[in-house]
């Protein structure tokens, strides 16, 4: 299937028989229309050692939707390919009809399965039934058939169980209490949550999980309602991670930035160039001040407002209309009045989980890095740590950490006997069981990327972004690019793989036709339009209800989804907004990055302190 008015890509292979007999030589090719004869596309190929590996012809286009049957004559050989075309502005429409529906339904599992099943429909020739059919025994079964979407699931769920552990023994009461003598009002928990959020940098999934389980007892005695510490752990999760230079992400971000230099041929280092792109990642740093500045100043605007309001002055932490994503502090699951409530039968356990992480990332990190004989003796110990991490096998480590923590926590509450086996493993299970919903919903969320995929969506944006390119307005139109690929995809890892092998090209080859723009100016260009896909992706990942980490927070905060996305998407609106005005539009005119950042700092503190309004009460001022 192709899309109308959208260039796409054939890929052939020549038979043994014609390689050999051609090897070393230029042949040329055309690609006709059967229908009307026209050549659509035509040249040569040089057969060398990888010709035999599949000639690519790339840059067709087709302007009629329906069947579209072409001839592709190699030679003397020729082969027939029978394709679909459809309507592009139809690839767009079962994400943004996902989320439209879960914005006005607020059922999101029905929201997402009504576009991932609109969407099937479009790929089997518009049948409805087919549809259906596809949805249910296709899509959502591959969504997961994957190791990688396995691992998360069940770091999530057991992830769960820990915590229906800990809270039936009295722990997370008892780290409540504990953290009260220091946290003991509405700012002080703001800030210590959003500490948390920045202190686990090393994976956005580890993050998101162990800040919201671990704050949401303490932010509900302050107060503090779930939209806020959901906003608090989505606002500092994939931010920090995108920007550490030791995380999970830094291995993929490396691989896509080494791939695009290897198919220019330039000679760069791709660390040096991901560390030199930190500076210019505006959304993820100006996100993590705005996040500070709100907790700090206390101070709100937006639908978070009127729910920080509730929230302080009736203690109601979800609204009315709430359906949280799990239900760990559900009745079932308390513990007893009459147990002892020790703080560190919650620690130990969360302890457990961060150690395992960073020492499962390590030794990983190593295996991989022997495995494939990557040098990393003689190299900085910050690069050598980065090499390590970004070889891990940061999945597998997840689930490692999640059942040790969960064995910590039953032998914790076992030894001590505030609970019996049969009660702790009771207990685990429920937690499990809470994070149920949550689950199916990723499923489905992962389900609609892959329908996405299949229907070129990110092809589609892309293609319209490319009509208004120009060197100075690079950054920018990437960095929206980025947000629209996100948004529509849920998927901030997909959005970099997409736009990456698209973005780099463009930002180091499109300069170099500009007479105006000096080798300063260019390299500022290639830098920030870089980090405008890091930061994009990022963006639109935070503003989108079918992203999986978006998903996560507010399952780990027993938030409302909807309610998470509805009062985080000023706040993510407004950090874009000025990252658009005080990062990726003057560092595209030439204006150095070290002079508009201060300036958006000060835009985002003047956000806060006059946009925002006072929503909670500190200490001594009840």
């Amino acid at each position: 299937m192709i899309l109308t008015n959208v260039e796409f890509s054939l890929k052939m292979t020549p038979s043994i028989k014609f390689y050999l007999e051609n090897v070393g030589k230029d042949i040329p090719y055309r690609v006709t229309n059967l229908k009307d004869g026209n050549t659509i596309s035509s040249g040569s190929f040089h057969f060398d050692s990888a010709g035999y590996e599949g000639l690519k012809i790339t840059a067709l286009k087709t302007s009629h939707a329906g069947p579209v049957n072409l001839n592709i004559i190699l030679g003397n050989e020729s082969q027939k390919v029978s394709l679909r075309s459809i309507p592009g502005f139809l690839s767009i429409v079962p994400p943004l009809l996902a989320i439209l529906l879960a914005l006005i339904t607020r059922q999101v599992i029905v929201a997402l399965f009504t576009g991932i099943w609109i969407g099937v429909t479009f790929v089997f020739d518009y049948n409805l039934l087919v549809g259906f059919l596809r949805t249910v025994d296709t899509y959502i079964i591959q969504a997961i058939n994957s190791p990688d979407h396995i691992a998360i699931i069940v770091f999530s769920l057991v992830l769960g169980g820990m915590v229906g552990v800990i809270t039936r023994s009295g722990g997370t009461q008892g780290i409540v209490d504990f953290l009260s003598r220091y946290a003991d009002d509405s700012r002080r928990g703001q800030l210590a949550t959003w500490a948390m959020g920045v202190f686990i940098f090393f994976d956005d999934y580890a993050n998101t999980l162990i800040v919201g389980n671990t704050m949401r007892p303490l932010t509900d005695k302050l107060r503090i309602s779930r939209e806020k510490l959901s906003y608090l752990v989505d606002s500092t999760a994939a931010p920090v991670a995108n920007i550490a230079i030791i995380s999970t992400w830094i291995g993929y971000e490396l691989g896509l930035i080494s791939q695009s230099f290897d198919a220019l041929k330039v000679d760069m280092n791709p660390y040096l160039i991901f560390i030199q792109t930190i500076p210019f990642n505006f959304y993820p740093i100006y996100a993590l001040i705005l996040g500070f500045l709100i907790a700090l100043l206390l101070r709100d605007f937006g639908p978070m407002r009127q729910a920080e309001i509730r929230a302080n002055t009736t203690g109601e932490v979800l609204s009315p209309t709430a359906t949280p994503l799990s239900e760990v502090d559900s009745s079932d699951i308390n513990a007893d009045p009459d147990k002892p409530k020790r703080w560190y039968n919650a620690f130990i356990p969360v302890l457990t989980v961060i150690i395992v992480v960073c020492v499962g990332l390590i030794y990983t990190g190593w295996v991989s890095v022997q495995e494939q004989n990557i040098a990393i003796s003689g190299q900085p110990f910050i690069r050598q740590l980065s090499l390590l991490v970004g070889n891990s096998d940061a999945f597998g480590v997840l689930s490692w950490a999640a059942f040790s923590g969960s064995i910590i926590a039953i032998i914790l509450a076992v030894s001590q006997r505030l609970l019996r086996l049969s009660e702790s493993i009771d207990a685990w299970v429920k937690g499990i069981r809470s994070m149920l919903m949550a689950a199916l919903i990723l499923v489905s969320a992962w389900a609609i990327g892959t329908i996405c995929q299949d229907l070129y969506t990110a092809d589609y944006i892309i293609d319209i972004i490319q009509r208004f390119l120009t060197p100075h307005w690079l950054p920018l139109l990437i960095f929206l690019a980025a947000a629209a690929i996100s948004f529509s995809t849920g998927t901030s890892w997909g959005t970099m793989a997409i736009l990456m092998p698209v973005a780099i090209p463009l930002a180091y080859k499109f300069p170099q036709m500009d007479s105006a723009i000096d080798a300063a100016h260019a390299m500022g260009l290639l830098l920030s339009s870089t980090a405008a896909v890091l930061a994009g992706a990022t963006f639109g990942d935070h503003c989108s209800p079918i992203s999986d980490t978006t998903i996560m927070s507010s399952m780990a905060s027993g938030a409302d989804h909807i309610d998470h996305v509805r009062t985080q998407l000023p706040y993510a609106l407004a950090a874009g907004l000025i990252a658009c005005i005080f990062g990726y539009i003057p560092v595209g005119f030439g204006i150095s990055n070290w002079i508009v950042f201060p300036l958006g700092i000060v835009a985002i503190f003047l956000l806060v302190r006059f946009v925002g309004k006072p929503s909670a009460r500190s200490k001594g001022k009840r």
